[in-house]
């Protein structure tokens, strides 16, 4: 249930009611607003005459059911839209990311190389994974640990911050200790027990879209993340699979303007994985971004033809150049800003 306090409640009636919604068995959330302060109160649904218990109390204007599902998630509990903020750069409420690099971290060079022309180049985020989560157990599975210390000694060069997957519960620590956010890949979308980790490691997760969600699973998804005090959430599209087999997975762009009306999370757009093929990849993140995406998502190799995973679909410097001249063109007509890092 959503509580509206009155304009000019007291700090004594405030923490009053506060320590009234945790005795009842629900977890307070507290979202300031300009005359009100809303207090989502998460847990099991209310009662007719809990809610009117509540009503009662000094300080209460009004008591609403959330009608959603997620409740952390929608506009209901959070009526603003979040903004997330690297030193790089910010995410949503027309401010737009965006993070690019190599699929796999390889070498030392190799990403090296590549975090030094996605910053020459406009990006505000590094990618790159270092656990590979792969269809086959014969691929390359990534570097590891050593993966994410060259992660970081690219953080320590450029000054990007890194985003890498996390692949299990018992990585989410050592993924955290070295990465900047952890993103949650489309395989492990319904992972729930990395979602909760995932959630209490005290980092901002990318959290992609499972290959066959709903946007309702979707964003119950998210709602596992931010149930463990974690606000900074960002929902992927990275298309879904579909019997249309042209494209790697069918890129679902009206999965944007649905979740921006139906929660405050900011929403990227991986045009790589939906593509499968890097001629389509500046379409479709162009696509994302007309239709209201926050970000992208990219990826980028310094050689991809050599690379040791999803080596069709991986963008060549000067492409990746060109996709960002499109992208900088192309932000100002949806009312949106991208920082140029230093």
């Amino acid at each position: 249930m959503l509580i509206v306090t009155e304009p000019g409640i007291s700090k004594k009636a405030f923490d009053a009611l506060i320590e009234e919604i945790k005795r009842q068995g629900y977890t307070p959330h507290v979202s300031q607003g300009e005359a009100h302060t809303l207090i989502g109160a998460i847990g099991a649904p209310p009662t007719p005459e809990l809610m009117e218990h509540f009503r009662a109390l000094p300080g209460v204007e009004q008591v609403i059911r959330i009608s959603k599902p997620y409740k952390l998630a929608s506009w209901e509990v959070h009526p603003e839209p979040s903004v997330i903020a690297f030193p790089t750069g910010k995410t949503g409420d027309g401010h737009f990311m965006v993070a690019a690099g190599p699929c796999g971290v390889e070498s030392r060079e190799q990403i090296l190389t590549a975090a030094r022309y996605v910053k020459k180049r406009g990006a505000q985020m590094l990618r790159g994974g270092a656990f590979k989560p792969r269809t086959s157990p014969y691929a390359f599975q990534g570097l590891g640990v050593e993966g994410l210390k060259l992660l970081a000694e690219a953080r320590g060069e450029t000054g990007l911050p890194v985003v890498t997957e996390v692949t299990s519960p018992n990585l989410v620590d050592v993924v955290a200790e070295y990465a900047d956010v952890l993103q949650i890949g489309a395989r492990n979308a319904q992972n729930f027990a990395l979602l909760k980790a995932a959630g209490g490691a005290g980092k901002p997760v990318l959290l992609k879209r499972g290959m066959s969600m709903t946007l309702d699973e979707f964003l119950m998804a998210a709602e596992y993340i931010l149930s463990e005090g974690n606000p900074n959430v960002v929902l992927v599209e990275r298309g879904i699979r579909t019997f249309e087999k042209s494209t790697r997975f069918t890129l679902d762009v009206s999965a944007v303007p649905v979740l921006k009306a139906q929660t405050h999370l900011p929403v990227w757009i991986d045009p790589s994985h939906a593509a499968g093929k890097r001629a389509y990849v500046q379409p479709l993140a162009l696509a994302g971004i007309a239709a209201g995406a926050d970000g992208i998502i990219v990826e980028t190799h310094p050689n991809p033809e050599q690379a040791k995973s999803d080596a069709a679909q991986q963008l060549h410097e000067e492409e990746f150049a060109t996709l960002m001249e499109a992208v900088r063109r192309l932000l100002p007509a949806v009312d949106k800003t991208i920082a140029v890092p230093a």
